[in-house]
């Protein structure tokens, strides 16, 4: 009879060891408590370039924090007034208004509690943190009249006080506005052989920025054809808030009764050029996309039509008939400032909310050229004209700032008499006014290829750029506050997103 003796094989050795250590390690954590350190995992706004449309920033957290602990100890520099939301170990911050553009900012956390620590008998603290982003540069894009610069666009950067000029030298620019990145610019221009105003092409052009600091920015100065003028005038355009959609207003040159509104995409997911297709409903004078991209209002008839933008446009959205002009749009489209044109040759200026409140706002004897909704406030910005000579219809132009709630009116600022040729521009982080100043020539003096001209028709000899800061309506100290004329020679400004 033979008897067997277990052996012990070197991998049921290391099998034991293992079990051994694991069991080991899980004692000495269940000892311990949980000892996760609290900290910021991820801060969403982390070296980041911001804009006005960027209002609210994330913290995410380790663990379960104290949420009072944590507010009272964050900090913004320079500060930015917002208000806190928590969901689970996520804190949302929410900007009140617009971060000023032209700063960095600094986010720092130290001193805030773990959830649990007072409950564990613990002063758990989390581990201190120091986040930055930047907001972008304070840019504006105008027309320029100094002879090298003449019907030329010119981005100016503000903050780093640098001047490019992106189109060429045979193109005289009529009308522009930016996409909402900033990225480039959409405009209409003609030749500088012809002084045909109805001759005006559609292109873009690359403005040398990105939109987000860890970008490469396209090369400025890259212009594209984007819409010609073989068959069809391009008289007006408009660009939608979301860059996605361009409106035209357009007349076929062999048909005057062909004339009306035109939509274009500005990319297609093939890659191909886009087409630009008619807008099937009633003609209409001015226009302007709606702050949701989807639809256009539109002056049509007797009143104002909201019309869709894809669809049946011949069936309104909206219709609207005491109000003759849509003069703006707040930026969450809750809220519209519409004219309305009296038999007297008044004209009132209306709140008109999306809940069917209309509001008188003023009325004036002249006429009301531009108004833009602050981001920051109740406030409305308006380029008005007031009549002070029936027998010659002579206006003087002045800008006025509305407080919403209260309808109460301050004037900010007189313009010389006569001088209705005014572009107004509001700054996207609600803190400054753009205005020009244009000289017109002599009516006698010869006028060359690239004559530029005011909406009027006017041959323009120079113009002035002006900043107004500005601040908030219920400050006494607005009125002290005087515009600065900027060290640059052009007409028509407008900022950069």
């Amino acid at each position: 009879m033979t008897t067997s003796k277990a052996f012990i094989q070197p991998l049921d050795r290391v099998a034991i060891a293992l079990m051994l250590l694991i069991s080991l390690l899980i004692g000495l954590i269940i000892w311990q408590g949980d000892a996760v350190k609290p900290r910021v995992r991820t801060f969403t706004w982390e070296n980041q370039q911001i804009g006005s449309e960027d209002v609210s920033f994330t913290l995410t957290f380790s663990r379960p924090m104290d949420t009072k602990s944590v507010e009272d100890n964050l900090k913004i520099e320079p500060p930015l007034a917002g208000k806190i939301s928590w969901a689970g170990r996520r804190m949302v911050y929410t900007l009140l208004t617009p971060a000023p553009y032209g700063t960095n900012y600094k986010v720092q956390l130290q001193g805030a509690k773990d959830k649990f620590a007072s409950q564990e008998s613990s002063n758990r603290l989390v581990q201190p943190f120091t986040g930055a982003f930047r907001t972008r540069d304070r840019a504006i894009i105008y027309i320029g009249v100094n002879p090298e610069e003449k019907g030329r666009l010119i981005l100016y950067n503000l903050t780093q006080e640098q001047k490019k000029v992106l189109t060429p030298k045979d193109l005289v620019v009529m009308d522009f506005e930016p996409f909402p990145n900033g990225e480039k610019i959409l405009f209409s221009a003609r030749t500088t052989n012809d002084q045909d105003l109805l001759s005006a092409q559609l292109y873009t052009v690359t403005t040398g920025i990105a939109s987000q600091a860890d970008q490469e920015p396209e090369s400025p100065g890259r212009v594209d054809l984007v819409l010609d003028n073989k068959t069809y005038q391009n008289l007006k355009f408009d660009l939608s808030p979301d860059g996605e959609t361009i409106v035209i207003q357009r007349g076929n040159k062999s048909n005057p009764g062909d004339f009306g509104l035109w939509v274009m995409p500005t990319s297609t997911e093939s890659g191909e050029k886009p087409t630009a297709k008619p807008l099937k409903s009633q003609p209409g004078g001015d226009f302007m996309i709606t702050p949701d991209s989807k639809a256009v209002a539109v002056a049509q008839g007797a009143g104002a039509a909201i019309l869709p933008i894809e669809g049946d446009a011949t069936k309104p959205l909206d219709f609207l008939p005491q109000f003759g002009l849509v003069q703006a749009f707040s930026k969450d489209g809750s809220q519209a400032a519409m004219v309305k044109f009296n038999t007297d040759y008044t004209r009132d200026l209306f709140l008109v909310t999306n809940q069917g409140t209309q509001k008188p706002l003023l009325k004036t004897t002249g006429s009301i050229l531009n108004c833009q909704f602050d981001p920051s406030s109740p406030t409305l910005y308006c380029l008005l004209t007031q009549l002070v000579s029936k027998e010659q219809y002579i206006e003087q132009p002045y800008v006025v700032a509305i407080d919403l709630k209260t309808a109460q009116q301050k004037p900010l600022l007189v313009l010389p008499i006569a001088q209705r040729n005014v572009h107004m521009n509001l700054s996207p982080d609600g803190l400054g006014l753009l205005f020009d100043q244009v000289v017109a020539q002599e009516v006698n003096a010869p006028l060359s290829g690239n004559t530029l001209k005011t909406d009027d028709g006017e041959a323009i000899a120079t113009s002035d750029l002006w900043l107004m800061p500005l601040l908030p309506i219920a400050d006494t100290t607005t009125a002290d506050i005087k515009p600065e004329k900027l060290p640059l020679n052009g007409f028509d400004p407008y900022w950069l997103p």
